[in-house]
Parts: C-alpha cells; structure tokens; sequence
C-alpha cells in the first residue's frame, strides 16, 4: 500500500491540493509564496504540477517525472529563493489543507513530517529576485 493509497487515491490527492492553493491564494501567510509562484508560471501551473509531482512523489503514477524526466525537488526549485518563513508558510497552509479535507488517519502524521522534512530541505540564500529593485545604501 502506498501513501497515496492511504490519502484516498489521486481523486483525494487533487482535491489536497486544489485546498492547498486555495489557501495559498487567500491567506496573508500565502503571500510571498504568491510572489514566488508568480516570477514562475503562476498558481494555477502550480496546481497542476503539484499534483503531477505528490502523485509519484506519494508512490502513485509519476506524471512529473514522465513529463519532466525527473522528480529532483531540489532541482526544481533551485532558482527560487526559499527562506525558513517560506517553508513554514508552505507547511502552515499544506497543514490547514490536510485537516480541511479531513485526513486525520495515523498516516497523515508521517505524511505532514515528510513535507516539513521537504520545505525544509528547500531553504537557501538565492538573492531574492526584488533585492535588485532596493534603493541602493539601504540596509536589509
């Protein structure tokens, strides 16, 4: 059985992260992932890859990886600046996401320490895309 059998199959799965992106677009803690969504190819890719990588990430069949070649996460945010109040805002909204769907089996306590493991691995200090438009001598 796989984590994606647990969740409910890929039916459950999309309707995750359709609630997941819904909180990202209304929340204020959804904001800066907003912005970074938005120097890419917005939310509404986003949902649909999302789902394409959880799909195979979660043992189910690996559309991201059949469409890209690859399931490096790493890799596919390595130009993004990701800071630890990203990933936590990431986790908070992925969080409400899992209780508003109703997953509150045993599984779903592994599931939230893989994704925070994840959002956490993703934290680095590529500049973020706006510091070019500060005034220069300002302080950060």
């Amino acid at each position: 059985m796989t984590a994606l059998d647990d969740l409910g199959g890929e039916e459950r799965l999309r309707a995750l992260v359709e609630q997941f992106y819904d909180l990202v677009e209304t929340l204020p803690e959804g904001s800066n992932l907003r912005r970074l969504h938005g120097h890419g190819h917005g939310v509404p890719h986003a949902r649909v890859e999302q789902f394409n990588f959880l799909c195979g990430f979660m043992g189910g069949r690996a559309y991201y990886k059949e469409k890209n070649g690859h399931m490096d996460v790493k890799l596919m945010h390595a130009h993004v600046p990701i800071r630890q109040e990203d990933a936590d805002n990431w986790m908070l909204c992925m969080e409400q996401a899992l209780d508003d769907e109703g997953h509150t089996r045993p599984y779903v306590g592994k599931l939230r320490a893989v994704f925070r493991r994840v959002a956490t691995v993703l934290i680095n200090d590529v500049p973020d895309w706006e510091e070019g438009l500060k005034p220069s001598g300002g302080t950060r």
